[in-house]
């Protein structure tokens, strides 16, 4: 009964960071774009950038102080095996950022809460693209 609690607590935490960036700096929490925006920014404008990754990165380290555990994470061949495909993902995902103007938590969280029609349709490529992805994987078609 209680598994829905972390979830709704992380989401509630997420959307009340993008609506106070929002609010108070009229940026939007787009990762890509913060991160992006960092390599060319000085002062003020990268301060703020700094504090919100640093934020990020913080988040998982007090979740295990606070909840004495992390998540229960299973891969399924050593880690060793997947350094290459992370590192092409990761290749592709910054790609894709700088290709749909913007990352899953720019348009997801924030557009999709703007009611931005572009981030409508990068979301729907998005998700459309995870479940063919999934069904190619999931059914041996990838292999």
């Amino acid at each position: 009964m209680t598994t829905f609690l972390a979830p709704l607590a992380g989401g509630a935490l997420i959307g009340t960071a993008a609506a106070l960036l929002l609010l108070v700096n009229g940026r939007i929490a787009g990762i890509s774009g913060i991160v992006g925006g960092l390599l060319g920014s000085s002062g003020r404008e990268a301060g703020w950038r700094v504090a919100f990754l640093v934020g990020l990165l913080l988040g998982p380290v007090l979740f295990r102080l606070a909840a004495g555990h992390g998540p229960d994470v299973r891969l399924g061949a050593p880690l060793d095996a997947f350094w290459p495909v992370l590192v092409i993902a990761g290749l592709l995902v910054g790609y894709g950022t700088r290709l749909g103007s913007g990352c899953t938590s720019g348009h997801g969280v924030c557009g999709l809460a703007r009611l931005s029609p572009r981030s409508f349709a990068a979301v729907a490529t998005f998700m459309a693209t995870a479940m063919i992805t999934v069904f190619l994987v999931r059914h041996g078609v990838a292999r």
